[in-house]
Order: structure tokens, then sequence, then C-alpha cells
């Protein structure tokens, strides 16, 4: 199960640097992560000011972590 950025992503660029596979982008709304290229190390978590990434998919529509 890959990381995904939440809604709280303000865009920074804080977890595409810390990134060591290099595969967080820039999307129109957030950064997003390619999920078939992260390791799941946590290295965007960690250097995340917010805490956008999130390990599992995240819904702010029911504010609930679905872990698949």
């Amino acid at each position: 199960m890959a990381y995904k950025i939440s809604d709280e992503c303000i865009k920074c660029g804080a977890c595409a640097a810390g990134c060591p596979m290099s595969c967080i982008k820039e999307g129109a709304a957030k950064y997003e992560i390619d999920e078939n290229v992260c390791i799941e190390c946590g290295a965007c978590a960690a250097s995340c000011p917010v805490g956008a990434p999130k390990l599992g998919w995240v819904s702010k529509q029911c504010n609930s972590t679905d872990e698949r």
C-alpha cells in the first residue's frame, strides 16, 4: 500500500524533495505519488510540514482512512 497525499497538502514541495524515488509530482490541486514507484519508506511523510502524506487513502468526504 503506497503513500497518498491527502487534501491537507499545501503544495510546498517538501514531500517531493524528500522522496528518494522521485515518485512525487505536482498535480493540479495537490502533489501526487506514483503508487507503482513508491517504496513506502515514509520520507515524504517525515518531510511534510502538515502531515499530508498518509499510508493508504484518505477521503475528505467521510474523513476516514481506507487502508486497502
